[in-house]
């Protein structure tokens, strides 16, 4: 089955095509269908966000589409950025202006107070307009500082997951590191989106059959 991804960011397009890959599917982007859809997110939460995404691309190509929308939670700041987290700063897709907000609103809260999580909302709809929707989250706290690395993008160099994914399993994040600093096999295993994913995988069947 053929699935088009209700995405214009590249870096999101890498990460939901690697995990969309280990389940078989085939993925195309808007940009392969040479179609472009601006899709107003006015939704209270990432579900409806994520359904409002994906019913505009599936009935502009007319194929099944898969969308995500995603963002992070922090308790200190009462959910915030939550559904604001893309344009937290004002302007759309600013990550550095992003962070450094929020790096201000956490600037007098201390360790045991930072506690946050990534939350992922994709939805799957099918050209029937039947809808398959699920929710996936990763627990972890902010960073002090920018933890840059060689991967990541958005909050990741500050958003510490309490755990990492690893050949045998998932393991304590005892290092400390970021979502950028961990390899994608590492981050994938325990993200907000690798376990909406595997919901995902999981209904898929009975949902189609």
């Amino acid at each position: 089955m053929k699935f088009v991804l209700a995405t214009q960011n590249p870096k999101k397009l890498k990460e939901m095509s690697a995990i969309l890959g280990e389940l078989g599917v085939e993925v195309v982007s808007e940009a392969d269908l040479g179609v472009k859809i601006e899709v107003e997110e006015t939704g209270e939460t990432f579900a409806e966000n994520s359904l409002l995404k994906a019913k505009a691309v599936m009935e502009a190509t007319k194929l099944p589409a898969i969308a995500d929308d995603s963002g992070l939670c922090v308790d200190a700041l009462d959910g915030a950025p939550g559904v604001y987290s893309a344009r937290y700063a004002g302007h759309h897709g600013d990550d550095d202006a992003n962070n450094a907000k929020l790096l201000r609103e956490l600037a007098d809260v201390p360790e045991e107070q930072r506690s946050a999580k990534f939350v992922s909302a994709v939805c799957f709809m099918l050209p029937d307009g039947r809808a398959l929707e699920v929710e996936g989250e990763c627990p972890g706290r902010i960073a002090f500082t920018l933890q840059n690395g060689d991967y990541g993008f958005g909050y990741d160099p500050l958003f510490i997951p309490d755990e990492y994914g690893a050949p045998d399993g998932k393991r304590p994040n005892t290092e400390r590191r970021s979502y950028a600093q961990l390899t994608p096999d590492e981050k994938d295993a325990i993200s907000h989106r690798g376990r909406a994913m595997e919901k995902l995988e999981a209904e898929l069947p009975t949902f189609l059959g």
